[in-house]
């Protein structure tokens, strides 16, 4: 490879990204990791608010990723693919921006907001995705692509507006409500980035290894406020519990997903599996707790299935 190398430039720089390697409109494979995605992430709200009941914020997200750490290196593939020394620090920022940050921010916020909240501004991703690609690939994405970004993220709103508190949209808030706010916003801005830096990453050497990795290094970041939140943390059953789904599954595979699924077809197109999120969760709600779907959100389903359409159709160029 040479110094004039597109690659080969790219991999000076520390905050890089790629277009995927499928730019075809999403075939079965597709959408089958979106369609496992959002079953994951969909029910990781729920069990954060279970932790709450007695795990401090640092706790819940230390046991997160500390499970879903372990849960990679079982993997032999996942220990033993060698990354090479100039891509290490790209992989460190990524366990930072995508794992260690948010993971601490969304507990956080989340005492202060209501989970319905999170989860809409939380569904604002894939915009802030589609910015960082057009930033860092200095152009923008396809038309159709956009269009169905903003679809889905009006789809998205119309479904979690029903369930938003009353006054949560009014400025009837506290201050701590807007620092909770703000902190998912900043939350979703290195999501955003992170969907991008994880395409040329996870295209070199697979999703196993690169997560586990990034996980290690979110670690470091995380241990020592994880260890702060012990003392005002006490044991509950159902707290402990609900870590386990939310460090295996919502840790580790569905990062691994969701860099498989990036790496596939571009930061910008895989996001849109975030849309889906809320989907799922009202879904659940209505099998299994009986809960009443309102016609909002019906009309909001419908607008996320017709923009996650047309945002998977085959990528063009500007």
């Amino acid at each position: 490879m040479t110094a004039g190398h597109p690659d080969a430039r790219a991999r000076t720089r520390l905050l890089t990204t790629s277009s995927g390697t499928n730019l075809e409109a999403f075939g079965v494979g597709e959408w089958s990791l979106l369609t496992l995605i959002a079953l994951i992430w969909g029910s990781s709200f729920v069990l954060m608010e279970i932790g709450l009941e007695s795990l401090r914020p640092g706790l819940i997200t230390l046991l997160r990723v500390g499970l879903g750490a372990a849960a990679l290196a079982l993997v032999p593939r996942a220990r033993r693919t060698r990354i090479a020394r100039e891509d290490l620090p790209r992989v460190a920022v990524l366990g930072v921006v995508w794992i260690g940050i948010p993971l601490l921010l969304f507990p956080l916020a989340q005492q202060w907001i209501d989970s319905s909240v999170a989860g809409m501004i939380n569904g604002a991703m894939p915009l802030t995705t589609a910015a960082w690609s057009a930033l860092l690939l200095a152009r923008l994405p396809a038309r159709t692509q956009v269009t169905g970004l903003v679809i889905g993220f009006l789809g998205m709103v119309a479904i979690s507006l029903p369930e938003l508190p009353i006054g949560a949209l009014a400025g009837s808030g506290t201050a701590r409500t807007a620092l909770g706010t703000g902190m998912v916003l900043l939350a979703i801005t290195l999501y955003g980035l992170a969907a991008n830096i994880a395409v040329p990453l996870q295209q070199r050497y697979g999703a196993l290894p690169v997560l586990l990795r990034a996980q290690l290094a979110a670690l470091v970041l995380i241990l020592p406020f994880g260890l702060a939140a012990v003392p005002d943390s006490h044991f509950s059953w159902p707290s402990v519990l609900a870590m386990v789904p939310l460090g295996v599954l919502g840790t580790g595979l569905a990062f691994v997903l969701m860099a498989t699924l990036v790496g596939r077809v571009g930061g910008p197109r895989g996001s849109v599996a975030i849309y889906f999120v809320p989907v799922v969760a009202i879904v659940l709600g209505a099998v299994a707790l009986g809960e009443r779907i309102h016609p909002l959100a019906l009309a909001g389903t419908a607008l996320v299935l017709a923009g996650a359409w047309i945002t998977s159709r085959r990528e063009g160029r500007g």
